[in-house]
């Protein structure tokens, strides 16, 4: 558990990087992932980045329904990508329960983002989970 909950740490900020700082894919999993010792992390991470990223647009026709009065352009750079990863593992990843996904998101903005983060993103997935796939 714990080396997956760094695996999305070190996903966020590949994502982060990628939408803010307009930073090459492979550049910036190549930079995550320099010092990484683990194969099976760095894989977990590459897979994670790349559905997330190759969803894009899906994830975030996802994230505009169902953010009340908020669109993705809008968000702080961390809650949308937080969003971003854990609604990709929700929508695409059959081996992860929703509840985890959701669980750790949370977690990751409580750690990265602003004190409201954490309840902005468990109400836009709990949204997600309750009408997409109930």
């Amino acid at each position: 558990m714990v080396r997956r909950r760094l695996a999305r740490e070190m996903v966020l900020k590949v994502l982060f990087q990628i939408d803010i700082g307009k930073v090459d894919v492979d550049l910036a999993l190549e930079t995550i992932l320099e010092e990484e010792e683990s194969c099976w992390v760095k894989e977990f991470v590459r897979s994670l980045v790349r559905g997330t990223i190759d969803n894009l647009d899906k994830i975030d026709e996802m994230i505009n329904r169902f953010a009340r009065e908020w669109t993705v352009d809008r968000m702080a750079g961390v809650d949308r990508n937080v969003l971003r990863l854990a609604v990709y593992e929700v929508l695409f990843l059959d081996d992860i329960p929703s509840a985890v996904s959701i669980n750790e998101a949370v977690e990751l903005a409580k750690i990265y983002g602003t004190e409201e983060s954490s309840k902005f993103i468990n109400g836009i997935l709990g949204n997600i989970v309750r009408n997409v796939l109930a």
